[in-house]
């Protein structure tokens, strides 16, 4: 099974953590407690990731990771190095030969795909990380779950308006107004949606911490994989918090219909 569904890691879970929303958490570290004080040691010392679902130690404890079960959602994974990265804003995720944790996110899919009790079409999935101020926990992470049906028929209908270099899309997407830039790809190996964010969208390199990515997968019209990738700026005057997760649907409602 890929879920290690041991009681009491229920039981810490509910513990620690405060939820995947942007609010604020009782304790904004308790993702970096369950993974290094758990989840690492449990799987280096007896070759199980429980609270976790998955550890990749591969590549070594600074460019690993792991893949949680959010308490919120009966779908919702989080992916989760196991370095001490706080968020979107570190630069340990843009430094050369930085682990691309969007990647290994959409790798680790199959585990929302038990949970919904089906395959679930690549168009379905998402993957999403909030700002800095949308976020409610100092411990990077990135939401693997279903997005929203509105939103992915929304990208459908303006798909014309998606091309290969970043643009301010016309629709909004729950009141926001998302650039958008179309990837081509089964995976996202080749396509680092940081670097991407960082070297294509104006001001966005300087300014990290106030950006939100979220991952769409598509299929296009000539029937091959691709992703939409979008990105949108805090401006908390405003109360956008930029917290791209908005865009997921935590019942993956997709998967019953």
């Amino acid at each position: 099974m890929l879920d290690r569904g041991k009681t009491w890691t229920g039981v810490l879970l509910l513990a620690l953590v405060a939820g995947a929303c942007p609010a604020h958490a009782a304790d904004p570290d308790a993702l970096w407690k369950i993974v290094h004080d758990h989840c690492v040691p449990d799987q280096q010392q007896h070759g199980d990731p429980a609270p976790c679902a998955r550890v990749d130690l591969g590549g070594g404890e600074d460019k690993g990771y792991t893949v949680l079960k959010d308490r919120v959602g009966a779908t919702q994974f989080l992916l989760i190095p196991t370095a001490k990265i706080t968020g979107i804003e570190s630069p340990a995720i843009l430094a050369p030969g930085a682990t691309n944790y969007f990647a290994a996110a959409w790798r680790a899919r199959p585990f929302v795909d038990e949970r919904a009790g089906r395959t679930l079409p690549r168009d379905w999935m998402s993957l999403a990380i909030n700002s800095e101020v949308g976020r409610s926990q100092n411990q990077l992470h990135i939401h693997i779950d279903c997005v929203r049906a509105d939103v992915r028929d929304a990208l459908r209908e303006h798909a014309a308006e998606i091309g290969t270099t970043w643009a301010l899309l016309t629709l909004r997407l729950e009141g926001h107004r998302y650039s958008a830039i179309a990837v081509s790809g089964d995976d996202l190996d080749a396509a680092n949606p940081f670097t991407l964010l960082a070297d294509g969208v104006a001001g966005a390199g300087a300014d990290m911490g106030h950006e939100t990515l979220v991952v769409v997968g598509v299929t296009r019209a000539d029937g091959q994989p691709g992703f939409v990738i979008l990105a949108d700026h805090a401006d908390p005057a405003t109360g956008n918090n930029a917290s791209g997760e908005e865009l997921q649907d935590h019942a993956c409602a997709l998967a019953h219909s």
